[in-house]
């Protein structure tokens, strides 16, 4: 990891793999390129269309993201959900227009504001396992499933084959980023189509960087949590 005031690049990386900042674009706000980059190539690879009805399962950074790109590509509807208050609320912040407490029939809420229909795309940003079947539920036939958070070690999950298969839903995962969309990634962010300065919730320094990842790990009000290793 690179958790450390310098750190060592290899030759390659820097031949191939640097991307220059400009001065509109600060430190913070350049640490949510790789991460943008990822929901880049994730939107890209599920084929996301303009109007398309977007549901993002958890709304923590990545899921904000989403909902941040599928904003700015001219999503029909965003609709977002999680367990969190914070987060939920952080959602409509960043973009959702309409948020629900995973708890509730989410499949009859999609169907309230979405003229009867569910989702055409579901962004699964959380790897619980009822989460993940739970998708099945929720994306229209025909939709697609994006699959972007791992699940826990040796996970095994059971899938009804013949309902996915009459369905003709879509299912892949994502997690990397190309050179070309760190670029793309970058551009958003340096133009402000994509806000990511309002998503830093806390700041650490170097030494308190295991307290950062239990902030992350907890949820609870953190989004982005950010190492200074100056500091």
């Amino acid at each position: 990891g690179g958790f450390s005031e310098f750190i060592r690049i290899p030759e390659i990386n820097v031949d191939r793999g640097v991307l220059k900042l400009s001065d509109e674009v600060t430190y913070e706000e350049a640490s949510f390129v790789e991460p943008l980059g990822c929901v880049i190539r994730g939107q890209r690879l599920a084929g996301f269309q303009m109007t398309d009805s977007i549901l993002v399962m958890g709304s923590g950074m990545t899921g904000l993201l989403h909902i941040q790109l599928a904003k700015a590509q001219g999503a029909g509807r965003i609709i977002a959900t999680d367990l969190n208050d914070y987060k939920l609320n952080a959602s409509k912040n960043f973009g959702a227009d309409y948020a629900f407490h995973a708890d509730h029939d989410i499949a009859s809420r999609i169907k309230e504001v979405n003229e009867g229909r569910l989702a055409d795309m579901v962004v699964v940003c959380v790897g619980a396992k009822s989460a993940i079947l739970q998708a099945f539920d929720l994306v229209e036939p025909g939709g697609t499933i994006l699959f972007f958070a791992p699940s826990g070690p040796n996970t095994n999950i059971e899938i009804p084959f013949n309902n996915l298969w009459w369905s003709g839903v879509k299912t892949l995962s994502s997690y990397a980023a190309s050179p070309s969309d760190l670029a793309i990634a970058l551009e958003l962010i340096r133009s402000k189509r994509v806000n990511v300065a309002d998503m830093v919730t806390h700041r650490l320094p170097l030494s308190e960087t295991g307290a950062g990842f239990r902030m992350v790990e907890e949820g609870g009000d953190s989004i982005k949590v950010i190492v200074e290793p100056h500091k």
